[in-house]
């Protein structure tokens, strides 16, 4: 299981400790509904109100440890600091309750920026393979073996599932869920339909590629005029001093 940040104990281990804030976690699941989506993804092998109750201990462990770290200080140091020791905890403790809260979405932001990196790359490759003759699943073996990130991963996870028996457009479905990126899902999706129409799967990568490609043309347009308009504004106060 993964290590989260700021959680004092492996994951297992926290898990147990936290039994006695499931009632607590359980009713603040209701304000964060996407927790448990969010988690799948992010490959966090947790239920919501698991990771809640994880959360909400760890900031007890650690508002329960600076408070008295800090009033064994000012013990030794001859000096009252209860009620800077207790603000000064509450604060740290809050802080990490939100920052485990929120560290899937860091995760899967994280993965998304990685996915957008190597995905126009990714479908050139698979289109390369499959123009050349080669079949859908030696397609995604190769590029799982590229170096093209967490693509390449989750590539790696859907051949295995399919080589363990699982139906090739299952796998994929099952990839595009867990990978929260928008195009990655879409370019899947795409590819689900195509095979199950019995399509030129070369054709709709090709076509993919380009969408892709126009795509990032604009990103870098609009980057470009955001860029020049900003220049502009820096420049007119100068021109004004002169």
């Amino acid at each position: 299981m993964k290590r989260i940040p700021f959680v004092p104990f492996p994951l297992q281990t926290a898990l147990k400790s936290s039994r006695p804030f499931l009632f607590i976690s359980s009713k603040l699941v209701k304000f964060n509904p996407f927790l448990a989506e969010k988690l799948i993804q992010a490959e966090i092998n947790l239920k919501d109100r698991e990771y809640l109750a994880i959360a909400i201990f760890s900031s007890f462990f650690w508002f329960f440890l600076i408070f008295t770290l800090f009033n064994f200080l000012g013990l030794i140091a001859g000096r009252n600091l209860f009620f800077l020791s207790l603000a000064f905890s509450l604060l740290v403790s809050f802080v990490l309750y939100n920052y485990i809260n929120f560290y899937p979405s860091l995760l899967l932001s994280r993965k998304d920026r990685d996915i957008e990196r190597n995905l126009l790359f990714a479908i050139r490759h698979l289109f390369i393979q499959v123009r050349s003759g080669v079949s859908m699943f030696d397609a995604l073996v190769s590029v799982s073996k590229g170096n093209y990130g967490i693509i390449s991963e989750e590539f790696g996870k859907c051949v295995k599932e399919i080589a363990t028996g699982k139906e090739e457009t299952q796998a994929l479905e099952e990839l595009a869920f867990r990978v929260p990126n928008v195009n990655f899902k879409r370019v899947i999706w795409q590819i689900v339909n195509s095979l199950r129409a019995g399509g030129d799967i070369g054709s709709v990568l090709n076509l993919i590629a380009s969408n892709l490609t126009e795509e990032q043309k604009v990103k870098i347009r609009k980057y470009g005029s955001q860029l020049s308009l900003s220049l502009i504004h820096i420049s007119e106060p100068t021109r004004q001093a002169e």
